[in-house]
């Protein structure tokens, strides 16, 4: 798929939180629809896209962004395929919904497929995108890749792991945010004002974040035990965590969630 006098054309049918942030990234010309158009309007006017039909959409773009729930997927699919059908050259689809395989959006419109797993941070220009290419070429990739490269990190993943994947980025922004609200409730019932302690809160995870990343990333256990003396106020808190199974219940969190995933690709 070669984009006339190089400009890409991106679609996206379905204008909520993830379609939106996407959108918002996508260094293309924008053609949104929604089935509450006022929402594809106001995108429109933050993009600098265009609001649009479906028809105009898969009429018009070389990347289609389907932002619609798992469960109207099959709608969405039967409505599109005529159109589809009638394009001399294939559009790439990029699949976004937990539980569907590409092989089911290649089947049904006959088109090459990215399928991606993006997660919150997204919104931040932090995401993590998870990604795996059913039909598209390398050169498709490449193009789309580049298009979106202010969302966050693409991770290229087999498609037998996106659920497992998924439960860890996909889901994990949730969890984590938990985390970071509990520690600031925990400086708030030692005194400090909320705000105070979710401000310190915020800043410590992101700089311990950042001692997880690079090339010489340290593991997390190893910085456990930097952070612990013998018998000082940090191990104290730690084996408590420990006694209350905090490991293990995130384990199963993230367990459950795949559980889920996998629920939802039942078709």
């Amino acid at each position: 798929m070669v984009c006339e006098n190089n400009i890409k054309r991106a679609g996206f049918i379905g204008c909520g939180n993830m379609g939106s942030a996407l959108a918002l990234a996508a260094d293309a010309d924008i053609y949104l629809s929604d089935k509450e158009q006022v929402k594809a309007e106001i995108l429109a006017e933050k993009t600098g896209g265009k609001a649009a039909g479906i028809d105009a959409v898969v009429n018009e773009c070389d990347f289609i962004f389907l932002g619609v729930k798992p469960q109207n997927y099959d709608e969405l699919l039967l409505q599109t395929a005529t159109l589809l059908g009638n394009r001399a050259v294939k559009p790439v689809l990029v699949s976004m919904a937990a539980g569907i395989r590409s092989d089911y959006v290649r089947k049904i419109s006959a088109c090459p497929v990215i399928r991606i797993m993006p997660n919150l941070p997204v919104m931040a220009g932090e995401g993590t995108v998870l990604y795996c290419a059913n039909g598209a070429s390398e050169e498709d990739v490449s193009v789309f890749l580049g298009m979106m490269s202010r969302a966050g990190v693409f991770v290229k993943t087999e498609e037998s792991l996106i659920d497992a994947g998924s439960a860890v980025s996909g889901c994990g922004p949730a969890f984590v945010y938990m985390f970071v609200d509990a520690l600031a409730r925990g400086g708030e019932d030692c005194g400090l004002q909320y705000d105070t302690a979710l401000e310190l809160a915020v800043s410590t995870v992101r700089g311990a974040a950042s001692m997880l990343r690079g090339a010489d990333r340290n593991q997390p256990g190893a910085l456990v035990k930097a952070v612990c003396s013998p018998k000082g106020s940090t191990i104290e808190g730690v084996e408590l965590l420990r006694r209350n199974s905090f490991e293990q219940t995130l384990r199963d969190a993230v367990a459950a969630s795949y559980r889920r995933n996998v629920e939802l690709g039942k078709k």
